[in-house]
Parts: C-alpha cells; sequence; structure tokens
C-alpha cells in the first residue's frame, strides 16, 4: 500500500449517489403537517457518494467516484463541481431522459437537519454500468467505499467485487434494508449512525432488542451507551464485518468479531450545519484505511474531520484538508 508519509496519496474508489442539496434555514424544524418559514433556498452539491469523494480528496486521496447523474443541466454543473476538486468522474454514467438526483434540506438554527431525496438517475446505476467501471477503476485501488442511496442489487455486487479482489471496502448503510444483510461479511467496514445500528439490528435473526426503548444518534446516558455498546457488538458477532458506529458529538464506536469495544471522541466544535458530517466521516476513513492506517486510527481521524466539517453551512463547505485536521488535532492525526 501507498503511505501520505512518503508522499503518495492513497487510491480511494467511491461508488454512490450524486445529489444536488436545495437547503432552507429556519429557526426550528417543522413538525408533522406545520409549515415553517425560512431563508432563502440555496443550492450546494450533494449525495452521499459525491460528498464522500469529495471528502476524501480533500485530505489527500487519490479520487475516482462512480456513479449516474441526469443529462441536465444540474448534472453537469454537479460533475463539473468533483472535477473542480480533483476526483476523477469517468465512471460516471449520464442518464438520458432522467433528472439528476435532488436532495430537499431544511437546517434549524442548532445544524440539525431534515432530509428528502428524490433519487433521479441514482436508481439507473444498474449492475453492468457499475461493474464496468470498477473493472477499470479498482485495478489501482486500495479502498472502495460504497454507500447505500443506489439500488441494493448494484450495492452487492460492488462489495463483492472488491472483497473478492482482496481490496479494503467500507460500507456506509444509509439507508438500510433487508437485503444487506446478504452483503454484510468479513471483508467489510460497516460504518452505520446510531438509528441505523438499531435498523440493522431489528434484522438480525434471534437478536433481542428494545423497541420500548428508541435510541437516536446522541445517547446521554448510561443506559443508552450500553444499549449502543451491545448493538454494535451484536451486528459485528452475526455478520463478521468491523463495524464503526458514527454518534454525532459522541465521536465514534469500534466493534470487531471477537475484541474489546473501542471508543473515539469527537472534538468540541460550535455546529452551524450537521449536514454532510457522516459523509465527511466516511470519505476519510476510506482515505486513511488506503494509505495503510490501521482501523483505530482510521477511524480517529475520520471522527476529527466530522467534528470540524459542521462549522459551515452545507453538506461540503467545512470538510476539512489533511493540513485541518493535523492543526485541530495533531494528537490523533498521523504526521
Amino acid at each position: 500500500m501507498s503511505d501520505d508519509r512518503s508522499g503518495v496519496p492513497g487510491r480511494v474508489v467511491v461508488l454512490g449517489a450524486l445529489n444536488v442539496d436545495l437547503v432552507v434555514r429556519t429557526e426550528r424544524l417543522p413538525g408533522p403537517g406545520e409549515t415553517v418559514v425560512g431563508s432563502d433556498l440555496v443550492r450546494h452539491g450533494g449525495g452521499k457518494g459525491a460528498n464522500a469523494a469529495v471528502a476524501a480528496a480533500r485530505i489527500g486521496a487519490q479520487v475516482s467516484f462512480i456513479g449516474a447523474v441526469g443529462d441536465d443541466e444540474t448534472g453537469t454543473a454537479a460533475l463539473a463541481d468533483l472535477r473542480a476538486e480533483g476526483i476523477s468522474t469517468e465512471g460516471v454514467k449520464v442518464i438520458e431522459g432522467v433528472s439528476t438526483g435532488t436532495a430537499l434540506i431544511i437546517v434549524d438554527a442548532t445544524g440539525e437537519n431534515q432530509i428528502a431525496v428524490s433519487p433521479g438517475a441514482n436508481a439507473h446505476l444498474t449492475v453492468p454500468l457499475v461493474l464496468a467501471a470498477l473493472e477499470v477503476a479498482l485495478a489501482d485501488a486500495e479502498c472502495l467505499l460504497v454507500s447505500t442511496e443506489i439500488p441494493v442489487e448494484t450495492v452487492n455486487a460492488a462489495v463483492h467485487r472488491a472483497v473478492s479482489s482482496g481490496i479494503r471496502c467500507v460500507l456506509n448503510p444509509a439507508p438500510v434494508s433487508a437485503e444487506l444483510l446478504s452483503i454484510i461479511g468479513a471483508g467489510v467496514v460497516l460504518t452505520p449512525n446510531a438509528g441505523e445500528l438499531l435498523d440493522l439490528v431489528a434484522l438480525l435473526p434471534k437478536v433481542h432488542h428494545q423497541d420500548e426503548n428508541p435510541k437516536d444518534d446522541d445517547p446521554q446516558d448510561d443506559d443508552d451507551q450500553d444499549s449502543l455498546d451491545a448493538s454494535a457488538a451484536a451486528v459485528a458477532q452475526a455478520t463478521g464485518a468491523q463495524v464503526v458506529v458514527t454518534v454525532g458529538k459522541d465521536g465514534a464506536l469500534l466493534a470487531e468479531p471477537g475484541a474489546a469495544l473501542h471508543r473515539v471522541p469527537s472534538v468540541p466544535v460550535e455546529a452551524v450545519d450537521a449536514t454532510g458530517a457522516g459523509d465527511t466521516f466516511n470519505g476519510v476513513l476510506a482515505a486513511r484505511l488506503a494509505v495503510g492506517d490501521p482501523l483505530p486510527e482510521a477511524v480517529a481521524t475520520g471522527t476529527l474531520a466530522a467534528s470540524l466539517s459542521v462549522r459551515q453551512r452545507g453538506a461540503r463547505s467545512g470538510m476539512p484538508t489533511l493540513a485541518d485536521t493535523r492543526r485541530h488535532g495533531a494528537h490523533n492525526v498521523p504526521s
């Protein structure tokens, strides 16, 4: 593997959704059936896959993106945004007669958000298209990052292709679907947030989970933490995957089959917009694995980068560079 300590970037392939984000800021998030008046509409580049690709590129990786856009002005602009970050878009398919994916996002005064997504061209990312792109892109890659805003059969084919080739694979299960259980296994680093972790636990056979005590992404007490620990350990043991749970301002939790749990704290910052923090984590995690960092060290750098990313508005605006992460957390980040 290459090592950024010798000046050679890690090579990362990212497969996932590419969207345009349409964002309105409000004082608070609306309740069911409620209308809340907010700010002017703002456009940002988005999509979990594309966002993670930008985060990986900013941290110093050599990145190739595989995805799909519509044959519209939005798709043209979205690809230009990625190329401006130094990301290869040779693996992006332009789908005729289809719109580019769009996310409608509301962000409140504390930085919390609500998101609804129209997949558009992302839903047309078929197995043959992706396998053809991977044949080229994985030839010299050291890590594949896959997010699940695309058809699950395409996710399945890509993960199996990487694992069978001995390439490190990070799978971000956002959203979770029942079909994911046939995909997750040894050779996969699984990166759910706390809510997605509970969705995964609910799919596991013979695992008791307490529906009467639901958890969110921000555990507040020891009971919440114990439940999160048990859920992460259960998913790791049942699937054989390494499981990294992102828990907002509480950092991340690493669970591996047969190993002790490992917690990584976040860095306290004044949050402006949490949109894209998880994507930042995944992109930076993949980039650091690609240069050979051990998983706990890669998780620490990803957690730091995600913490720094929420200080600006928009999913990509606050994504840090490698120099930023070293400046703000030298004790966590390789030099």
